[in-house]
């Protein structure tokens, strides 16, 4: 019996911080895959600490819905979910090439994959490319278009950047944006000064956040210049200073997420049969692709 647990670290101030981890589980729920799909928050129910004890399955998933390597993947969902023996060298990773690590949960005494988080899985590259083809709803956007990879970015972890510049890079790789750019809330190059970095006349500003919250509804908005007051709304496209900016909100809304998540348990040895077709299937159609 197969059984996924997505982990996330949801919110006691925005009830919207959790759908879209609600809603990736019931996107593969859908497809059978899994025998059960469980969700577990460090600041909503269940808690990481009590999510295994409502897993049934004797082969268990844990995914981390987050996106970068640091504090909460290395220390606190390792430490809550009581994984015996753990140490962040389980993962030999350089910051962004964490995969998995088979593990025995004290709590329930069964063994558990704990995965690495989807921020830096290649599979979230293609969800921000879908990001950008949802928002200026055009599958083929790229040509005379700029994209901007907008992470928190901080030097309490070096790893917040290290996600962000690996998408971005991987991006520029396939020539089908005119230029691509990381750039982050916190250090330089800043999403405030965005205009300055692009020579396009249009810019999709994909944010690197796993749900809309604070700095996706509030601070870009306002720091890009899209609006002075966050409350008063903005059109997408904004024009900021001779540059059309396509707002995109945060990636980890995109329906495509699901198949991030299901692409981390299939590396830890899922057997998921066409899910993985089926999901991308599945969240094409939902966003009229």
């Amino acid at each position: 019996m197969q059984s996924l647990v997505i982990v996330a670290h949801g919110s006691h101030l925005n009830p919207e911080s959790s759908a879209p981890t609600y809603d990736h589980a019931d996107t593969i729920r859908a497809t059978g895959a899994l025998d059960e799909v469980r969700t577990g928050f460090w600041k909503e129910e269940p808690h990481f600490r009590e999510v295994l004890r409502t897993v049934e399955g004797d082969e268990i998933y844990v995914v981390p819905l987050f996106i970068s390597e640091g504090y909460f993947t290395e220390q606190v969902i390792p430490r809550e979910l009581r994984l015996a023996g753990w140490d962040v060298s389980e993962w030999d990773s350089d910051g962004l090439s964490a995969d998995q690590a088979t593990l025995v949960a004290e709590d329930i005494d069964r063994e558990v994959h704990y995965c690495g988080p989807v921020g830096t899985h290649r599979a979230m590259t293609d969800v921000i490319v879908r990001r950008a083809e949802s928002v200026t709803d055009d599958p083929d956007v790229g040509d005379d278009f700029g994209l901007a990879v907008v992470g928190h970015g901080t030097e309490r972890n070096e790893n917040s950047a290290k996600a962000i510049e690996y998408h971005a890079d991987r991006i520029a790789e396939r020539d089908r944006f005119d230029e691509v750019k990381a750039l982050y809330m916190d250090e330089d190059p800043e999403v405030d000064d965005l205009p300055e970095f692009f020579e396009s006349d249009d810019v999709v500003l994909v944010p690197l956040f796993i749900a809309d919250g604070y700095h996706t509804q509030e601070d870009i908005p306002e720091d890009v210049g899209l609006c002075e007051d966050h409350t008063e709304g903005y059109d997408v496209p904004t024009e900021v200073d001779g540059t059309r900016i396509w707002y995109a909100g945060a990636v980890g809304t995109e329906p495509l997420m699901a198949d991030v998540v299901l692409e981390r348990a299939a590396d830890a040895g899922a057997d998921l049969g066409s899910a993985l077709d089926d999901v991308r299937e599945t969240t094409r159609v939902a966003t009229g692709d």
